[in-house]
């Protein structure tokens, strides 16, 4: 139970609070210093508070409440996770206020709402902060951490060696790249640029680290002015290999204790005229900066990461190519044990999975924590199994299983439902129009830089036909060896803030669903890559080129799930074209290594479908 925590932390209200000064409310926040979306354990404060251990959510707490709010992706996870002493607030539902206003409501005119500066995005506290201010109420940076202060077995952070990555897999030297960064910095008259988001650190110094699980970063500040970076890190992390990687560039480098990074740029605040901040910065950098010197801009480094360069795009096809191999064997083994009635469950399942991942080249781990869910917990949009949950696989319950793997050169993110029995017709039926969302967004073509909120709707359409949807968003960007999730686009009925609009060579997820509470749930889920578009006229008085999209991801889609009398040509065709790129793909791979049941399940799953209304 939350009780003796939530008591803790009022005391600490009550008697520390800010300045002397009581604080009515307490915001807890589910991010680091660098604003990740997955947390290292002694970053997970909102879990410690509340029990919710999902990647979105926000906690109030006052003196005699504790509310948290989350998306639609964990409604049914937090429900489950968070005891008597929470009330789940769900953003979106009519009816659900935002914290903002719920605070207006809660809390009277001169009343304080504190939080931890450098753990919040800077828009989110502007925002809040505007809400606030004209119900007399004043939102103020704590100078220490409560949940910090009352967590005494706090984990620590372990000192996880970094290492350099290859230019064969990186495409691009470091230099080269921060010339680039350079060069939009003059464009912008920015004199120096804060990065905090740790995926862009890694990707522009071209190093891999392990602080956080699935995701190959390692905690860090970098500051680059106009001819020199400097670096904010644990400086054990700096081997004579890193050295080493920086000379071979004549790299203009300095590095800097990790924690000194906020005294550094106080210190550097009357020496210059702009400072570029970007979006995900804290309001602790924020803050540190006059109004008239900041830059307040997207980072200068997520479009140049969004946007593959040519080693990046084949090396994410050869990852999804090696991955398909894995998945094709897996799916194989899953269907016959379960013919052969071996007693399997989700946890055992993913094991599996991850080991025959791991005979694949360059393989270095998973991108997130397997979702390997089987009927009701396949309801749950990020479930995650753990052993008081973990649930036996049947041959009457349909088994979702959202997988991917970090491999040197890519990340890989893949979703397949299947049942391994007879599924009903409502569950045909649902696959089915998730599939043709699946193949709305694959087919679609768009103009060159249009916001990928704008092809949100194409997967949706075939679900609000019949009155169906679901409650997450329908794609993310996918990193190079980096985050699973990256921006800064994606696909989702709510604007992108910073989407710079779609072009060549992103890389994105598609991936719609339906979820039955307390029964199933289903969703397919590609990885798509941005290409020139073939159309059958081009506008004589504009520039303007459009794109499409090619599916990267190598794995059979189970057709005994579809509805064939619900498809058009255009799905039944899709789907065998793929099917036959799949087959040409990965055939002579499995029959090369031996793997001939795995062939013969692959030659079964990639069967041409026929469309009987011809």
């Amino acid at each position: 139970m939350s009780t003796a925590i939530l008591s803790r932390i009022r005391e600490l209200m009550k008697n520390v609070g800010y300045k002397s000064r009581p604080i009515q409310a307490l915001i807890v926040t589910n991010h680091d210093a660098h604003m990740s979306e997955y947390l290292a354990d002694c970053d997970r404060r909102l879990e410690y508070v509340s029990g919710f251990s999902g990647t979105a959510g926000v906690a109030i707490i006052t003196e005699d409440e504790a509310n948290m709010w989350t998306d639609g992706r964990y409604f049914i996870q937090a429900a489950k996770e968070m005891d008597s002493n929470w009330k789940l607030m769900k953003l979106g539902v009519h009816g659900t206020p935002t914290e903002g206003a719920w605070l207006t409501r809660k809390l009277k005119e001169g009343d304080l709402v504190g939080t931890d500066p450098r753990l919040i995005p800077y828009p989110v506290w502007l925002n809040l902060e505007s809400e606030l201010v004209h119900s007399g109420i004043t939102l103020v940076p704590l100078s220490i951490n409560f949940v910090d202060e009352i967590w005494k077995d706090r984990p620590s952070l372990d000192n996880k060696a970094i290492k350099s990555l290859d230019i064969n897999y990186a495409g691009e030297t470091s230099a080269s790249k921060v010339k680039r960064v350079w060069k939009i910095m003059k464009e912008k008259s920015a004199d120096i640029v804060v990065l905090s988001a740790l995926d862009d650190i890694a990707w522009l110094l071209n190093l891999r680290g392990q602080d956080i699980s699935y995701n190959p970063v390692f905690f860090s500040f970098l500051v680059i002015t106009a001819n020199e970076l400097h670096l904010y890190i644990d400086e054990q992390k700096i081997t004579e290999s890193i050295k080493h990687h920086f000379k071979q560039d004549n790299f203009p480098i300095e590095f800097h204790p990790y924690k000194s990074i906020y005294s550094s740029l106080e210190n550097m605040v009357n020496d210059i005229k702009k400072v570029w901040i970007c979006r995900s910065a804290s309001f602790e950098i924020y803050k540190t900066f006059p109004e008239s010197k900041r830059v307040c801009e997207c980072s200068p480094i997520a479009v140049m990461k969004a946007v593959k360069n040519e080693v990046e795009v084949q090396g994410m096809i050869n990852a999804h190519i090696k991955d398909g191999v894995a998945l094709c064997r897996y799916f194989a083994w899953l269907e016959k044990s379960m013919a052969d009635n071996i007693e399997l469950t989700e946890i055992s399942a993913a094991k599996v999975l991850e080991n025959f991942r791991k005979e694949e080249a360059d393989y270095i781990g998973p991108s997130f924590h397997t979702i390997s869910s089987t009927g009701p917990h396949a309801a749950i949009t990020h479930y995650i199994p753990k052993p008081a949950s973990d649930r036996a696989l049947s041959l009457n319950e349909i088994y979702l299983c959202d997988s991917g793997a970090q491999y040197l050169d890519g990340t890989t993110d893949v979703t397949r439902t299947v049942h391994f029995g007879t599924p009903t017709e409502f569950q045909k039926n649902c696959f089915t129009r998730v599939y043709q969302g699946v193949v709305a967004i694959a087919t679609a073509k768009f103009p060159y830089g249009i916001k990928g909120n704008c092809l949100d709707s194409f997967a949706r359409k075939p679900l609000w036909d019949v009155g169906l949807d679901y409650k997450h968003g329908t794609g993310h960007g996918i990193g190079s060896y980096l985050f699973v999730h990256e921006g800064p686009m994606g696909i989702s009925w709510r604007p992108y803030p910073d989407d710079p609009g779609l072009q060549p060579n992103m890389f994105l997820s598609d991936e719609p669903g339906y979820y039955h509470e307390g029964e199933f749930g289903i969703r397919i889920e590609n990885i798509v890559q941005i290409v020139p578009a073939k159309t059958a006229y081009t506008m004589r008085t504009s520039e303007l080129n459009f794109l499409t999209f090619t599916t990267i991801t190598m794995c059979p889609i189970q057709t005994k799930m579809l509805d064939i009398n619900l498809l058009t040509d255009l799905e039944i065709n899709f789907l065998n074209d793929y099917h036959k790129k799949i087959q040409n793909t990965l055939g002579p791979i499995l029959k090369e290594r031996g793997f001939t049941d795995v062939y013969r399940w692959l030659e079964k799953e990639t069967a041409e479908i026929v469309n009987y209304k011809n």
